[in-house]
């Protein structure tokens, strides 16, 4: 029987990444501190992790001008939603399982701030005024319930050089249109029109 290398327990995992480094973990706390709340006053970008009831997952990026993300206190944040393509999987997630997930990036900071807890959805309209951007208020809000809180170590940004602009590649042109033309059938008059109509909605409709 060939060596299996599949790593199915803790003492398998640990035998290979090694013990935790005594009191790191002392770092995490469940409130945000003033270090969290400078951190999510500058962050213009956040990504925020959800998962329904069976645990199927979803990531989804956010952003905004920094600080979009309002620190209510050290135990609750609201998130702005803005106009989008109305597919809505984190909010339907929400609905189903109030876990959450999120972290926020700072432009060429490598460290990144880590938040968890519960989430609950509000149409509010003070709410929506106070996340107002573009003299428009927010579609709705994520009312975030922390949980836990800490920064993770800058590693990850480094060893991928993102915040080196010198080493960016040329910028990689992603075409809807195309992708949904292919699906379709269609011709390139059809995925020209999709992708004009949605470079006007990223004009029109942020």
């Amino acid at each position: 029987m060939a060596e299996s290398f599949d790593i199915t327990t803790i003492a398998q995992l640990r035998a290979v990444i090694g013990e935790e480094i005594p009191g790191l973990s002392d770092k995490n706390v469940d409130y945000l501190d003033s270090y969290a709340q400078e951190f999510i006053a500058k962050a213009p970008f956040m990504v925020l992790a959800t998962a329904d009831a069976q645990g199927n997952l979803d990531a989804s990026p956010k952003g905004d001008a920094p600080g979009f993300v309002c620190v209510q206190d050290e135990k609750t944040l609201l998130v702005p939603d803005r106009p989008g393509n109305k597919l809505a999987y984190g909010h339907l997630n929400i609905l189903q399982n109030s876990k959450v997930g999120l972290i926020f990036i700072i432009p060429a900071t490598s460290e990144t701030l880590r938040v968890n807890g519960t989430a609950t959805l509000t149409a509010a309209p003070d709410v929506l005024d106070q996340l107002a951007a573009r003299e428009k208020p927010a579609t709705l809000a994520m009312r975030v319930n922390v949980e836990e809180v800490f920064f993770h170590c800058g590693k990850a940004f480094i060893r991928s050089n993102l915040w080196r602009h010198e080493q960016w590649p040329e910028k990689h042109k992603v075409s809807f249109g195309k992708m949904i033309a292919e699906q379709k059938g269609a011709d390139t008059k059809f995925a020209d029109a999709i992708d004009a109509s949605i470079e006007q909605d990223y004009k029109n409709n942020l």
